[in-house]
Order: structure tokens, then C-alpha cells, then sequence
């Protein structure tokens, strides 16, 4: 952890999310020594379509998986499927959705899981147990139809705090996060550019969204790879 650190946490106290720049990101996950990013990125050329999307989510791809973090540390649990109410999801929440279990379990996903435990975690001392859900997307454009990253449209997800980190994004524009107070007031927003950018959100305060992406090239391949965490307080501290 880095002098980042207190900056970070003050933003998302103040503003309910923060954005930190790859370089910021590089440095808090010492990104340096990872040993498999490479093929942690990958692994992203191998996400199964979202079938739950129906005729609007065809250029959606993803892996899904569940874990627990305590004062053990972080522990994956069982595949099991990824649950939203219609409150959060009006287009498939109150469904049971299963997608292919994440299989790029390796340093890197550790460390990242790492990181939002102790990072959310000294938010919300009083959680002694988070449930965790990760989520690989691939959000592909072409030159017919634009890319969704959110087609429920600007929302919250139903947890206490998201972490948004960026994979790669090859041949596409725009794709920029707007986040919005409860009215639908527009509060900032950002464009993850660079790989391991991110959007640091507190579920509980704010609402977010992603714009549509396009095609720079039309007769191109075009893709958004991000890495999605999710955490709920899962048990505190009784008092």
C-alpha cells in the first residue's frame, strides 16, 4: 500500500467513489511482481457469451465466481449463481443466473481480492466477514451495434462497494463511467484507459453507468476487458 492510500479513502468517504490511475493501481497491487498477468489477461479470449442478455446482450462475454474474506484472509467458496432483485437489475434481476466459473485463479486475481479486502475493509471496520463476487466482462463493438458495459443503464449493484479494474480495450471509443447521485445528478465521471485504471464505488452511496462503446475501426475486432469485485458485508462485529 502506498501514500495513495489516505487520498483514496478520503475521496470515497467525501464523493462515494474515486478513480485511480493505472500508475496509482500499478503501485498498490506492486504490480510489478505479479508473475501472471499475462496470462491473466488471457484469459479474458476465453469468456463464454451472456446468455441471459437475449437479443441485446450478444456482445457480452463473462466468468463469474464467489468468495469470502475474513481475518483469515480471502477464500474462494463454491460455484454458485450470481443473484440480483429487480430493484438492482430490472432486466434480469429475481433470476438465478449461472455463468462459467473463473478459472484465472492465480497471483494476480489474489492480489486484487487482497487489496479490496484491506481497502474496503478499512472503510467498514465493524465487517468481520465479506462475501465477494468477481466477475470477468468482455463487452465487444461492432460496427452494426454498439457495446453495452451496463444495458440495465446507470444503477447500483445492491452491495456495499465495487471495484472496477481495467483489462485491456483494443480498437474502441468511448466507454466512459458517469456516476450519479440518487436523483440521477451527474456527479463525475472517467474513462478507463489505460489497464489497471479503476473506479473505486460505494454501492451504498452513489449510482453508476457505463456509455456505449463503438468500433474505431469498423473492420476490426473491438473489445472493453474488465474485472469486476463486488463486496457485502456478510457478518459484524455485534455490539
Amino acid at each position: 500500500m502506498t501514500a495513495a492510500l489516505p487520498a483514496l479513502h478520503e475521496q470515497l468517504r467525501q464523493d462515494g467513489f474515486a478513480f485511480a490511475a493505472a500508475g496509482t493501481m500499478r503501485d498498490l497491487l506492486d504490480a510489478a511482481s505479479l508473475p501472471d498477468w499475462q496470462d491473466f489477461a488471457a484469459s479474458w479470449n476465453d469468456l463464454a457469451p451472456d446468455a441471459y442478455l437475449a437479443s441485446t446482450g450478444r456482445h457480452r462475454r463473462r466468468r463469474h465466481a464467489v468468495f469470502s474474506a475474513d481475518a483469515q484472509g480471502v477464500h474462494r467458496e463454491a460455484h454458485q449463481p450470481h443473484y440480483q432483485s429487480k430493484t438492482y437489475n430490472t432486466l434480469q434481476g429475481d433470476i438465478e443466473r449461472w455463468f462459467e466459473p473463473i478459472v484465472a485463479d492465480g497471483p494476480t486475481l489474489r492480489r486484487i481480492l487482497d487489496f479490496c479486502h484491506r481497502f474496503f475493509g478499512a472503510l467498514a471496520p465493524q465487517v468481520v466477514r465479506w462475501h465477494l463476487e468477481v466477475h470477468q466482462f468482455r463487452i465487444e463493438a461492432r460496427a452494426e451495434e454498439a457495446g453495452e458495459p451496463t444495458p440495465e443503464g446507470v444503477h447500483r449493484d445492491g452491495v456495499d462497494y465495487v471495484l472496477v479494474l481495467l483489462i485491456d480495450r483494443a480498437n474502441i471509443e468511448s466507454g466512459t463511467t458517469t456516476i450519479h447521485d440518487a436523483d440521477g445528478h451527474l456527479l463525475g465521471s472517467f474513462t478507463l484507459t489505460h489497464p489497471f485504471d479503476t473506479a473505486l464505488v460505494d454501492d451504498a452511496r452513489v449510482f453508476h453507468g457505463v456509455t456505449a462503446v463503438t468500433p474505431v475501426d469498423p473492420s476490426q475486432p473491438a473489445h472493453r476487458d474488465v474485472l469486476v469485485v463486488t463486496l457485502r458485508a456478510a457478518a459484524r462485529r455485534s455490539t
